[in-house]
């Protein structure tokens, strides 16, 4: 049986969440390079998403385990494990779209990809430099504004990518399969900003 802990476990908390955020970085960064190395290697750098991706499970099943045994917690317990569980969205969003550029079939990657790959590496970073501001609550009020002017970057770029399947004469197959990668790619982006908002309102409460 667990054993709850009464002392106030901050700093593990806080090394978990960075590390979490690290992690989203790190599968960014592996989904750039499998889009700019397509598709040479691409089985071995889809691998390297997939144990990114693990990575960011195992460090939410930490959070959750610690949060068990964890009598008085640094925030609001609900909070934290949304928290947790938003991180862990962005790697199963980047996972899945790598997933569907190596597994559909594709020959090259096109541009606008290219592009949303880039928007989801820079709201990595962003979200990451927010995430080390959570210890002691500091003002991230910047840095979030700056995550959500990036999805809506990330927006106009999945319309620009799927409007232009539409405006040649393209291989049906070609259209679905790319509208659907398009579409998971922005679901990365989306995930960013939906863990902005969550940090937003642990800021908000902790003030």
């Amino acid at each position: 049986m667990a054993r709850l802990n009464l002392i106030p476990q901050k700093r593990e908390f806080f090394d978990l969440y960075n590390r979490a955020a690290e992690n989203i970085c790190a599968i960014a960064e592996a989904l750039i390079e499998l889009l700019d190395g397509f598709p040479v290697d691409a089985d071995d750098r889809m691998r390297a998403v997939k144990d990114l991706e693990h990575e960011g499970d195992r460090l939410t099943h930490e959070v959750v385990d610690l949060l068990n045994r964890t009598f008085v917690t640094p925030f609001d317990r609900d909070d934290m494990y949304r928290l947790a569980g938003a991180l862990d969205d962005v790697c199963d969003y980047v996972d899945e779209a790598a997933g569907k550029i190596v597994s559909f079939g594709v020959e090259e990657i096109r541009e606008p990809a290219r592009g949303q790959a880039d928007v989801i590496r820079r709201a990595a970073v962003k979200l990451a430099e927010a995430v080390r501001g959570l210890e002691g609550f500091h003002e991230s009020r910047r840095v979030l504004i700056e995550l959500r002017e990036l999805e809506d970057e990330g927006d106009r770029l999945v319309h620009e990518g799927v409007t232009s399947l539409f405006a040649g004469d393209v291989d049906p197959l070609v259209v679905i399969r790319w509208k659907d990668i398009h579409e998971s790619l922005e679901e990365a982006v989306d995930t960013c900003e939906n863990a902005a908002d969550v940090l937003e309102a642990i800021l908000v409460k902790n003030r």
